[in-house]
């Protein structure tokens, strides 16, 4: 039997090392190509849904001195809580995990990334659907249509949405590499993984670890895809938060389906970790339920965009200040000016 691992990248605190995957019998969905054309793509879209995950197999997790073993849940889940106290410089780290059935002849040894972040004052959440990428979400057979008709090179983005993300990743920060940590929570499938990491790679958005709904095994679910209960969003949202709760964010998402919603919720639950809240207009008006909800959460201090373009997210994100000039030491003109701007009389000798 043919063995195949689907890695995803994890992420890391100073106590504690959280990685995960999928067992699959024959291919993963990441085997099929996300930029084929024509026929080819569509059948490698719906391939994707064609998948038999293994349950209750054994999994070992390699990383410096860990060597842990897990065994795989009854849709080929696996994931490694560790604990991990040892120096670990912030960035992105290479974690090795193998599967060596003793039914099987041959096993098989993936390897993968996760992030133990910079330090900084902000991170951010964002959905994916119509959030950067258009995808249609409120009309399911344009949808389905967008899917199987355009690849990974042919889908885009929203105007100025990169750019946006760009400068939340790197405000705050002067040192090269550094930046504010991404996280990229969605209702689509764990089968859409490698296409997300294609298409943000090739769009230049941040570098992030995603986080999806549960893996689906078939046609029928692909015709599903991104519906149903959006609970389990909530629940990685709040996961994120309690494992960096020193951390203020950031969450970006649009009025579709639930985020107004889900991020509502989270803003009660954290009143003092969310800086702001994000939702990108889909249709040619504003819901008045989503302003309402919007209204809600100011009420708790929490800052809101409701927004059509994105240069109108950028400019809100410039006057709250979570985009910043990076840190960088200040010229004799600036400090002259910020002393005479400061309120106070003060004699400089130069």
């Amino acid at each position: 039997m043919k063995l195949d691992l689907q890695l995803y990248r994890g992420y890391a605190n100073d106590e504690e090392l959280v990685v995960f995957g999928h067992l699959f019998k024959s291919w993963a969905p990441d085997k099929y190509q996300s930029d084929k054309k024509g026929f080819k793509h569509a059948f490698s879209v719906l391939h994707m849904f064609r998948i038999s995950p293994l349950k209750n197999v054994s999994v070992r997790l390699r990383f410096k001195d860990i060597d842990v073993t897990t065994r795989t849940m009854d849709d080929g889940f696996f994931r490694f809580n560790v604990p991990y106290k040892n120096d670990l410089k912030s960035g992105w780290h290479t974690y090795e995990i193998t599967c060596n059935p003793v039914e099987e002849e041959y096993g098989i040894i993936e390897k993968a990334e996760f992030l133990k972040p910079f330090e900084s004052e902000l991170s951010i959440i964002s959905d994916i659907d119509d959030t950067f990428l258009i995808s249609h979400s409120g009309n399911i057979f344009k949808k389905l249509y967008v899917m199987l008709a355009r690849n990974v090179n042919s889908r885009k983005t929203f105007e100025d949405v990169v750019r946006h993300y760009q400068s939340l990743s790197t405000s705050g920060h002067n040192e090269e590499g550094n930046r504010n940590s991404f996280f990229y929570v969605s209702s689509s499938e764990w089968n859409l993984y490698n296409f997300i990491v294609q298409f943000a790679k090739l769009q230049e958005l941040p570098k992030a670890v995603i986080k999806l709904k549960s893996i689906k095994t078939g046609i029928t679910d692909f015709l599903k895809t991104g519906g149903g209960n959006h609970d389990h969003k909530f629940i990685k949202i709040k996961d994120i938060i309690s494992f960096y709760p020193q951390q203020s964010y950031v969450l970006l998402g649009d009025d579709s389906q639930q985020d107004a919603y889900i991020y509502e919720r989270i803003c009660k639950m954290f009143p003092m970790n969310i800086r702001a809240v994000y939702l990108r207009q889909t249709e040619n008006h504003k819901k008045e339920k989503i302003n309402a909800v919007l209204n809600n959460i100011e009420g708790m201090q929490v800052a809101t965009c409701y927004f059509k373009k994105s240069t109108e997210a950028i400019e809100h994100s410039k006057q709250q200040g979570i985009i910043k000039r990076n840190k960088h030491k200040k010229s004799r003109k600036e400090i002259f000016s910020g002393f005479c701007n400061s309120g106070n009389t003060r004699t400089i000798l130069l």
